[in-house]
């Protein structure tokens, strides 16, 4: 395991890390949630746009995966509403959905959870890891168009986010499957469709044959 990207990749790891960041400037919504997965820095990331006056209220979504259960034992929206009360955020101010198993289910349980607190909102600022914006955004227009919606992560510098997971062919290996899911779901319903320029699709393509493919689908020929 290292933390460090093979210098035969780094240029295809930029451009997919390049790709997935929807680059959309922040501003004040009525809600941030926050997508499960082993990254804490989304509770971080959540916390931060809180105690900035971005949003009133942090609804943090999920279960548990087999890459999350042993850093996060008690699921994994247990586990970031802990770090952000840590980080100041008041109780009063956080929802938590313990059940997604997926992001299409972080979004549709989010809104069910809302509409039980009779909580109704018009935008959110959809948190997540920095290579799952893309594809959290294109889930979220899918499941819920009418939502204003505009993407954040923690904002590090790759090596820097690497560097805090400390595993580089895991990171890569994120990267290639959060692509292929990008190409895949439109077909299957569970996102709108986005642009991936030949450049994306080239550097995915060697990055497969390079052999990053853990966290590849089952499918046939990506839609």
């Amino acid at each position: 395991m290292t933390s460090t990207i093979p210098a035969a990749h780094r240029g295809d790891v930029e451009i997919l890390w390049n790709y997935h960041d929807m680059h959309h400037p922040l501003r004040p919504a009525d809600i941030a949630i926050g997508l499960g997965s082993h990254d804490l820095g989304v509770a971080t990331c959540a916390a931060d746009l809180y105690h900035r006056g971005l949003v009133p209220r942090i609804v943090f979504t999920g279960a548990n995966a087999p890459t999350t259960v042993e850093r996060f034992p008690r699921g994994e929206a247990v586990h970031y509403r802990e770090h952000a009360l840590d980080n100041g955020v008041p109780d009063t101010a956080i929802l938590i959905e313990t059940h997604a198993t997926n992001t299409g289910e972080n979004i549709a349980n989010t809104r069910r959870l809302l509409a039980d607190h009779d909580i109704t909102v018009a935008s959110a600022i959809l948190i997540s890891r920095p290579y799952q914006q893309r594809r959290a955004y294109a889930t979220a227009r899918k499941l819920w168009p009418e939502l204003a919606i505009s993407c954040a992560s923690r904002p590090l510098p790759l090596d820097a986010y690497v560097a805090t997971i400390g595993d580089a062919d895991r990171v890569i290996s994120m990267l290639v499957g959060d692509t292929q899911r990008i190409l895949v779901y439109p077909g299957k319903g569970f996102a709108i469709p986005q642009p991936m320029p030949a450049a994306v699709h080239d550097a995915y393509e060697r990055l497969i044959h390079a052999g990053y493919t853990a966290r590849l689908i089952p499918t046939t020929q990506p839609q």
